[in-house]
């Protein structure tokens, strides 16, 4: 892996009242390792307390790109995913989109580049 070809970025939500992992965590992180030329997510995690949601999330995330916009994993989630942190695995990916744009932004280069 050239760590030139992939970036590292998180989006972070709330978690809701009544969860298992708000005893843990107070926040929802998802992370994700996205291609720089595609923004095609290669692989993702999130801090859902089981170790079995944290791989259903990061499988279901593979493969999406966020170059242009988070549309396509956010439907992903609301049908795949039946949990009580739908929405704030929703919010945590805005963020991580956000995150995203910001990353090109401020780096003033387009995804294209692969010399960030």
């Amino acid at each position: 892996m050239n760590g030139h070809n992939t970036i590292f970025i998180a989006g972070h939500s709330r978690l809701p009242q009544g969860m298992a992992a708000k005893n843990v965590y107070e926040n929802l992180t998802v992370t994700a390792e996205v291609d720089v030329k595609y923004g095609v997510i290669l692989e993702a995690s999130c801090t859902l307390a089981t170790n079995h949601g944290r791989e259903f999330i990061g499988k279901l995330l593979r493969g999406y790109s966020i170059k242009e916009s988070i549309d396509e994993p956010i439907k992903a989630v609301q049908v795949y995913y039946q949990g009580k942190a739908t929405n704030a695995i929703i919010a945590a990916l805005k963020d991580l989109h956000f995150q995203f744009q910001q990353m090109r932004h401020e780096t003033g280069k387009t995804i294209e580049s692969n010399d960030l």
